[in-house]
């Protein structure tokens, strides 16, 4: 069978010949006894043992990892663990005992992260991201919680073990070593693991950041959306993470976010996107992003829905006021932007400015006269009759102030969607068409003689 393949259940469907192991002395006759009062018992059999002896255990698998190399014996011990855990995750706390102060705990997990097949290396990523998320919180440096120096060999360091599973996590994400299971299962692990700061710090010193974005689409099937939600969960926790926020401000990741949220309907992916919105909003650039991104439209039509999560329904309020104090605070010209690209145009006070036009005209050529075809795309789909209004009266504002605006306007192809708009059912709408098209055909010279 495809070693890739193989499940829990297959793996502990085996008989491992313990006896022979115990005769070759690879295992002792404690160990033995052990193993024949929780090998293939019931699970409350073992979770019993587990709480009489749960150290003994724990020393008793690593030894066993440590020591032999079979691959059929330490994919089963590693299933034992696996199980051990994943039945109840604070088990894990075990492998911290003061007991096992002088054993080196991490070591095979971390050694076969890079030697085994796709069934050791997924069930020793998990075991571990289990074991480093329960260590005792005291930062002596040292992962096992030992006394370094009373041992021969050095034991592992927190920076040993964080080095090499970030290291492992961004191959899987750079190349996955399962063509299906790679990424999801370091992602799975990074959810977790990039609660601890240090951790953070790792795995932004080994580029970790920008593997996580392309990831950020949105998803469909079920196993998609978990894979969405939990890549946007490592978003949210390095949202807390000041070098990780560098890295977010200057990424397509914003765009990547607001398209999930604009299109997902999975409550848990919304809730924790807009949670990393409402961490970023007041760092550097974001809240202009923000604006410019057309998150205020966004929120604003979330929030018509019917959510059940309270901090999803906090959330979305705290960034809505957020967001409008960062409106307030933008220049001009940025509150014009944000209207336009918004798609909802009204007769605000600065259209008609002069003074407004004359100071801003020459943004307009930022992004490659972005405003300008955004402009042009209302008139192509707005079925509201003001925007369409404004839209052809501020076209008609671009040319009379910007000394190259006919020749602009004229080449961005306006004057056909102008057009056509003069036999609109709408009186203001056909009165700015008209006074658009004039301006265009008269150019700036006599356009200042035309007034709305």
């Amino acid at each position: 069978m495809d070693q890739a393949e193989l499940s829990t259940e297959q793996v502990l469907k085996r008989d491992i010949p313990w006896e022979t192991y115990m005769t070759t002395k690879l295992i002792s006759a404690t160990g033995l006894q052990l193993l024949r009062r929780y090998d293939k018992k019931s699970e409350s059999a073992r979770a019993q043992l587990l709480d009489e002896d749960g150290p003994a255990y724990v020393h008793l698998f690593v030894t066993i990892l440590r020591d032999i190399f079979k691959e059929e014996t330490v994919e089963y011990v590693l299933a034992l663990i696996y199980e051990m855990l994943s039945a109840n995750p604070t088990r894990a706390r075990l492998f911290h005992d003061e007991s096992l102060a002088h054993e080196d705990t991490y070591e095979p997990f971390l050694r076969l992260l890079s030697k085994g097949n796709w069934f050791i290396q997924e069930k020793s990523c998990k075991i571990l991201a289990w074991i480093i998320s329960a260590r005792s919180k005291a930062g002596n440096g040292v992962i096992a919680n030992g006394e370094a120096s009373a041992s021969k060999k050095p034991i592992t360091t927190i920076d040993d073990v964080l080095s090499g599973l970030v290291e492992w996590l961004c191959a899987q994400l750079r190349q996955p070593s399962h063509p299906t299971r790679g990424a999801p299962v370091a992602i799975s692990c990074l959810s977790t693991l990039l609660k601890e700061p240090v951790v953070r710090s790792s795995f932004v010193k080994a580029g970790g950041v920008k593997l996580l974005v392309p990831l950020i689409s949105p998803a469909s099937t079920q196993q998609s959306i978990q894979l969405l939600y939990e890549t946007c969960l490592c978003i949210w926790l390095l949202s807390y993470y000041e070098p990780a926020i560098e890295y977010l401000a200057t990424s397509r990741t914003m765009q990547r976010l607001t398209e999930v949220v604009k299109s997902s309907t999975k409550e848990k992916v919304v809730r924790v996107v807009i949670m990393t919105f409402r961490n970023l909003l007041p760092k550097g650039t974001f809240g202009a992003q923000m604006v410019d991104l057309g998150l205020p439209h966004i929120i604003h039509s979330l929030k018509t829905q019917a959510w059940s999560d309270e901090d999803l329904l906090d959330a979305l309020n705290q960034l809505e006021e957020g967001l409008k104090d960062n409106i307030k605070k933008l220049s001009s010209f940025d509150k014009y932007k944000q209207e336009v690209l918004l798609g909802h145009l009204d007769w605000n006070p600065m259209h008609k400015e002069a003074n407004f036009w004359r100071e801003n005209v020459t943004s307009f050529e930022e992004n490659d006269f972005q405003i300008l075809r955004v402009l042009l795309t209302i008139l192509d789909t707005s079925s509201d009759p003001r925007s369409l209004a404004v839209a052809c009266y501020d076209l008609s504002q671009f040319i009379q102030y910007h000394a190259a605006g006919r020749v602009i306007v004229t080449d961005l192809k306006a004057k056909e969607r102008v057009m056509k708009l003069m036999n609109h059912e709408n009186a203001e709408v056909t009165k700015n068409a008209l006074l658009c098209i004039q301006r265009l055909l008269l150019g700036a010279k006599y356009a200042s003689f035309l007034q709305a």
